[in-house]
């Protein structure tokens, strides 16, 4: 089967976020299924090249199509692995400081650029002769590629029998823009409607996708069901998405074992495995309590935080309550985004500088040495797709404390009983859920024998991308099967 991935970002090349860290492992562990090639679209944006990755002009322009007039495409490539990587070239649209946005907020011209890249995809395609089986879209950058193939290029022969898959990773961003943008989109006015294209007198990308996509998946089982029947969830498109229905399918995120690895982490002060956790937490969280400044005392709980600062996230409700057990519980806090968070979590710092530790930014190796040496991860969020870091942290032997919803519910368990827990959890994110829940947190630590049953629990479990992968690889042979018919 040929599968061409198409995306606006992917690690190890362009990051912002979840998006980049799923798509390029779902690249990888495609590539690895047998008789399976494949290729991976992505932007050229200024950041992208050097270092391990420098990609070579893959030689020659094409045109493509941007509202009645013709933009110049280029290609560069590089093999990484098994996987083709092809990047869209076009410094008008691409040669930026950020990918998506500035200091000053969203590009104004994101319409154009993603029209552009998702009719690239489709002549790039072409122009490398690769006739895929399947394209699997992300997101609302590539919402129209779907849509495409079933209206511009419905009579295109190369396209003929190609089946496309939508993914939402998170149907809160949806790529909304006035109905000018059909010009640029090259789109037909009889398209404009409620039943496709039209939402609330603009254009909206994801939902283009959801119209026109032979099959649409999303990041975790409870999400599909939350995003259909949930209105504060779906963001407008849950009667979208229950037409869809038939067609939706939640298949759960994994994490890439190799990089997180407790026992072959060269981030840790030392090694573990489930076998030996107990002594290699306890030096890890030493170790973090001594690069961050805080009290160096094995018996009071370390809670770590590494997250966007984000009303999403729930952090606020942290900030609410934590000041209430800073005599038995430590904070630790990685993050980046809302100033008012930022702000706020410095200020508790400075005033709590045994118990309370916040680094503003990302920082790979300490986001490790937090996930190594806490006791407890604290994941309050709002809502959650999927979530990866609840993943990483029960892996380390960090128990999560997260709120029901998405992915969260999907991953940990919690019903009071240790034997068959392997974290904590709450209903809602709201103040008081969350002071009981840490109460009990404090209650139980002290019962090491029970506290290490939920760590073994949760450090044995499968993250991996592996049965994620082969429900993606089943679903891609139903839609190509659909479109042999």
């Amino acid at each position: 089967m040929k599968v061409l991935i198409a995306v606006s970002e992917a690690f190890p090349f362009c990051k912002t976020g979840g998006l980049g860290d799923v798509s390029g492992a779902l690249a990888q562990v495609f590539s690895r299924a047998e008789n399976t090639e494949v290729v991976l679209f992505l932007p050229r944006y200024r950041n992208v090249g050097g270092g391990a990755f420098s990609p070579k002009a893959a030689g020659g322009s094409f045109l493509v199509p941007v509202g009645g007039r013709l933009e110049t495409a280029t290609m560069s490539r590089v093999q990484w692995g098994k996987v083709a990587v092809y990047f869209i070239e076009n410094p008008k649209y691409f040669d930026r400081p950020g990918m998506y946005r500035s200091t000053a907020g969203d590009y104004d011209d994101n319409d154009e650029r993603f029209v552009f890249f998702s009719r690239a995809v489709l002549e790039g395609a072409k122009f490398i002769g690769f006739k895929p089986d399947v394209i699997h879209c992300h997101d609302w950058q590539t919402g129209l590629i779907p849509a495409y193939l079933r209206t511009i290029y419905r009579i295109d022969s190369f396209y003929a029998k190609t089946a496309s898959v939508f993914t939402i990773h998170n149907i809160a961003y949806q790529g909304m823009f006035p109905r000018e943008t059909m010009v640029k989109a090259g789109l037909s006015w009889q398209d404009f409607t409620p039943e496709k294209l039209e939402f609330y007198g603009g254009l909206n990308f994801m939902k283009a996708a959801l119209v026109f996509a032979d099959l649409v998946t999303t990041v975790s089982p409870t999400y599909a069901s939350e995003i259909q029947y949930r209105p504060e969830f779906g963001h407008g498109l849950e009667g979208v998405l229950k037409a869809r229905s038939a067609d939706m399918f939640g298949i759960l995120n994994g994490i890439d074992e190799e990089i997180w690895d407790p026992a072959t982490d060269t981030f840790l002060e030392r090694g573990y495995e489930l076998q030996n956790f107990q002594r290699g937490k306890a030096a890890a969280k030493q170790a973090l309590q001594h690069e961050l400044g805080l009290d160096e005392n094995k018996d009071l709980i370390l809670a770590g935080v590494v997250s966007r600062l984000d009303h999403q996230k729930g952090l606020d409700i942290l900030l609410n309550v934590a000041p209430e057990f800073l005599d038995k519980v430590q904070f630790v806090v990685l993050g980046l985004g809302d100033p008012g968070l930022s702000d706020a979590l410095a200020a508790l710092a400075a005033a709590n500088p045994r118990s309370v530790a916040f680094r503003s930014g990302f920082d790979e190796s300490l986001a490790h040495r937090i996930y190594g040496g806490s006791d407890v991860f604290v994941m309050p969020s709002r809502f959650e797709p999927c979530g990866l870091p609840q993943m990483i942290a029960m892996r380390y032997g960090a128990l999560p404390l997260v709120t029901r919803t998405g992915g969260l519910k999907d991953t940990v368990f919690y019903n009071g009983e240790p034997k068959d827990s392997n974290g904590f959890a709450i209903d809602s994110a709201d103040d008081g859920q969350f002071r009981s829940v840490l109460g009990h947190i404090v209650s139980l630590y002290g019962w090491r024998e029970n506290w290490n049953m939920m760590v073994r629990n949760a450090m044995r479990g499968d993250y991996s991308w592996t049965k994620s992968a082969e429900a993606y690889l089943k679903l891609f042979s139903v839609a190509a099967q659909r479109r042999q018919l």
